[in-house]
């Protein structure tokens, strides 16, 4: 059975050589489902790693408390030492023993519980093929790659059957196109074992592709949570917007709302945004409010010259094109829009495009694909 982590105004505070404190984990409330994959993501120092081993036992809380839930029984482990709280880590730089074997150091946590000899060579082996290491059993860890490294941490962590798999960081050592190999793999195995997972990570893209809800994490407080759809396309603030990936952002004002829009006024002139306000504008008295609008440069139809969208709703704009970058599966551009803004636009698919610096060209925004942010 998977296990709930329920935390409630969990702190973490530091001393500091002048004689005060600073508080890297900031009253944190978060209950992670049973069997969830679930991320903290976040820019480096703001308390993600400092919450996961928090959540591990190996560092004490200031205040707050910390409970794992299973079969409908609560069990507080605030301060329960970390080998009684039956949990697995991954760590960054892997941690295994040079000296042994693959299968030595996959075992290593069974040995420690006592388990039989029989039962031990069962889990390794079904822990190693788990992630595709079985044939690897004999090798010591020297003589295999970074990410056959990495999976060998993973069915270490796995073969003692955790209750919670916790996860710092632990694609960062490997390089770009091996990071995107194992994060399907990771998010595979994560799933078919049932385990509740936590994963600790400040790749943005690693968040995206593999969480299935996602905290973001800014001077140790919880920013926002949700799914990576709901984060991406309806981020609550500048801070999640900007984390998230690259992001127009314009000021702009609230002129009137209705059940099918909320129409602003901005530099880019009037545009009509969906029907989502944020938090802290109430629809009584959105008019008048001002408002940032987040538009992620994907969300931008490029077309040349004075062409229109054929959907009479949706937001059409003049500009001049300023650069493009080819990037393969997508083409970047500058635009030159009006109220002297500059908006970066993506052309996914480009094909054959031939935009050229200094064209005009025409930009459509669907409504939908606005985001309504907090002024500050």
């Amino acid at each position: 059975m998977s296990t709930t982590i329920l935390i409630q105004s969990l702190t973490k505070s530091f001393p500091t050589p002048g004689g005060s404190t600073t508080t890297a984990v900031d009253a944190i409330d978060l209950t992670i489902d049973a069997g969830e994959l679930f991320f903290l993501l976040g820019p480096s120092g703001c308390g993600k790693t400092t919450l996961l081993r928090m959540i591990a036992g190996f560092i004490d809380p200031t205040a707050g408390t910390l409970a794992f839930i299973q079969n409908g029984v609560q069990s507080d482990v605030t301060y329960l030492p970390p080998n009684q709280r039956n949990t697995g880590m991954v760590f960054q730089s892997y941690a295994l023993w040079p000296h042994m074997t693959v299968e030595q150091n996959v075992v290593f946590g069974l040995d420690v519980r006592k388990v039989s000899a029989d039962e031990k060579r069962r889990r390794v082996l079904e822990a190693l093929a788990t992630v595709q290491m079985d044939q690897y059993a004999a090798r010591k860890p020297n003589q295999l790659s970074g990410g056959q490294q990495q999976r060998v941490a993973l069915a270490r962590a796995l073969v003692i059957r955790p209750s919670v798999l916790l996860l710092d960081e632990p694609l960062s050592n490997l390089d770009a196109k091996l990071r995107i190999e194992l994060r399907q793999q990771i998010r595979t195995v994560c799933k078919a074992s049932g385990i509740t997972t936590v994963y600790v990570t400040h790749d943005q893209k690693e968040a995206l592709s593999m969480a299935d809800r996602i905290a973001i994490m800014a001077v140790g407080k919880v920013m926002q949570i949700g799914t990576p759809r709901d984060l991406y396309r309806r981020p609550a603030t500048k801070f999640v917007a900007e984390f998230l990936g690259e992001t127009n952002l314009i000021p702009a004002s609230i002129t009137s709302i209705s059940d099918k829009a909320i129409t602003v006024d901005s530099a880019l002139g009037t545009l009509r945004v969906r029907t989502i306000l944020p938090a802290g504008i109430s629809a009584s008295s959105a008019v008048g409010s001002k408002v940032l609008l987040s538009i992620r440069p994907e969300s931008l139809s490029i077309l040349p010259g004075d062409s229109v969208a054929t959907n009479d709703t949706t937001n059409q704009l003049k500009g001049t094109l300023a650069d493009s970058i080819y990037l393969g599966e997508f083409a970047q551009y500058q635009v030159n829009l009006p109220g002297n803004i500059k908006a970066a636009v993506a052309q996914i698919n480009p094909g054959e495009s031939r935009l050229t610096a200094g064209q005009p060209v025409s930009i459509a925004i669907n409504p939908e694909d606005i985001a309504l942010l907090p002024a500050n």
